[in-house]
């Protein structure tokens, strides 16, 4: 290969890098698969938005960073390790989350030495201590708790900036013992950034954003950060996440990123974050501003929803929705059992449910409904309860304007959570046994149109945590995603 044939390939892989100049930085979103064993069959996957941001800001502050998305991109494991050493950035960033934890471990341990690396993510904050004592993450010179944007700012300004950064952990190098920065009176501004000051994401640094979709494109968007609720299975669940001040971005911030992405040609918007349609202050606040702005002229969007919250609204802030663009709404249902929703914590009942998706879908606002089966403790006739609601759901929309649709999971622990506690606590379950995620084929090697894009998604620790059988909670989720890609694919 040629240096330019190289160079080529470097801007092409790892998002917003100059390889002209000194490389300070590639974040790396490790993939879910070894690739190599077996290639991606999904056709999309979810912008690294975190990753995204933490790239715009150290932009900003003029350090040369890069995305590489080897999950979007579908590389093997050697092919990810043997593009970042060739770069060779100062330092390596990983977003450690538990399904992709072993394979961001093997790219660590096999990266050039003189390579600093810094973790953060969910597991990071879950299991810091169990991370910086793993062998294979000898190279980590920072381990960062929460909020990164600025702290990695200063990281990459001076190597040596841990020992005054307030929720960074490292191993000391004579004891072998974790060290973390200092907390002073400057620790607010680094651990709960104003995310109205913070610059809009460069879309550069993404792979699959704006994405083409529906006759639009298509941009996601962060409105919020935090989460009020602790839904037990739930990674960013309150309880798991004690440092996070709950913040939401002002509608003139989120309207002026709205803005100009227009003016690169996007008509569509989905809110990721879950407060967006999460609290009545949030909604109300929001689309008094989107109103105004008239975005429903011009703009459809997605969000995320709470069926309580949305419960409450009345019909007025209902057709305040769809007249202002209102596409899908996301909700986590979960479950058609209440025993089930009581012991996750969810603060609803399944006539709730009901009653929000036929609200919705009255006024043409779509509902994709997010379940898991599974769950601990759960028994089959409970699992039978769920696929009854979620065929119930589709036949009400059915002559409705707005349609709904189902996406099942198979349930798995995450460190950190409320199940997670649980779980441990029975004494049945220890913590490696519960981190050995293992991906599970429901593709038939690929073959399965309806279960395509959803692969990245299947991954299992293979244990009995519910009381129905593994074999049965597949046999329903294959099921039911298949009968949802039937209703969802049109007939050429």
């Amino acid at each position: 290969m040629s240096t330019e044939q190289g160079s080529d390939l470097i801007t092409t892989l790892i998002a917003g890098l100059d390889p002209a100049r000194a490389v300070d930085a590639v974040f790396v979103n490790a993939p879910l698969r070894d690739y190599a064993r077996r290639p991606r069959v999904n056709d999309f996957t979810l912008p690294v938005l975190g990753m995204a941001y933490l790239a715009t800001y150290a932009t900003a502050r003029g350090f040369n960073v890069g995305v590489l998305d080897a999950e979007a991109y579908g590389l093997a494991v050697r092919d990810t390790v043997a593009l970042v050493n060739q770069v060779a950035p100062r330092w390596v960033g990983f977003n450690l989350l538990a399904p992709t934890y072993e394979i961001s471990a093997h790219i660590a341990h096999a990266l050039a030495p003189g390579i600093n690396v810094m973790l953060g993510g969910h597991q990071a904050k879950a299991m810091p201590l169990e991370i910086l004592t793993d062998p294979r993450m000898r190279g980590c010179a920072a381990l960062v708790l929460g909020e990164a944007e600025t702290r990695v700012a200063e990281l990459l300004a001076d190597d040596n900036a841990r020992e005054r950064l307030p929720g960074v952990m490292w191993l000391d190098a004579r004891t072998q013992r974790p060290r973390i920065g200092v907390a002073d009176a400057s620790a607010a501004a680094f651990l709960a950034p104003d995310v109205n000051a913070l610059p809009f994401v460069d879309r550069t640094f993404l792979a699959d954003d704006p994405h083409f979709a529906g006759g639009r494109w298509e941009a996601n968007l962060v409105g919020a950060r935090g989460c009020p609720y602790n839904c037990s299975f739930c990674g960013a669940a309150v309880s798991a996440n004690p440092d996070i001040t709950i913040r939401t971005r002002h509608p003139d911030n989120i309207l002026a990123e709205m803005t100009h992405l227009r003016s690169e040609g996007v008509a569509a918007f989905r809110f990721v974050d879950d407060l967006f349609l999460g609290a009545r202050r949030v909604i109300e606040q929001m689309m008094t501003a989107f109103t105004s702005e008239h975005i429903g002229d011009w703009a459809q969007w997605d969000a995320t929803g709470r069926i309580n919250v949305l419960h409450r609204a009345t019909d007025t802030t209902l057709d305040t929705l769809a007249d202002n663009g209102l596409r899908e709404v996301a909700l986590g249902i979960e479950s058609g059992s209440p025993r089930m929703l009581d012991l996750i914590d969810k603060r609803i009942r399944p006539d709730m449910t009901r009653t929000v998706v036929r609200r919705l879908a009255e006024r043409g606002i779509n509902v994709k409904g997010y379940f898991i089966l599974g769950l601990p403790t759960e028994t089959a006739t409970e699992i039978d309860t769920t696929v009854a609601l979620v065929r119930e759901l589709w036949d009400t929309t059915e002559p409705l304007p707005g349609r709904f649709r189902a996406s099942v999971f198979e349930y798995r622990p995450y460190p950190g959570t409320p199940d997670w506690q649980r779980l441990i606590a029975t004494g049945r379950y220890t913590p490696v046994q519960l981190l050995d995620y293992q991906p599970i084929d429901l593709t038939s090697d690929g073959l399965d149109e309806s279960m395509r894009g959803r692969d990245e998604f299947n991954f299992s620790v293979n244990l009995p945590l519910a009381d129905a059988p593994l074999d049965y909670i597949r046999d329903q989720l294959v099921a039911l995603t298949r009968d949802q890609h039937a209703r969802t694919t049109v007939p050429a």
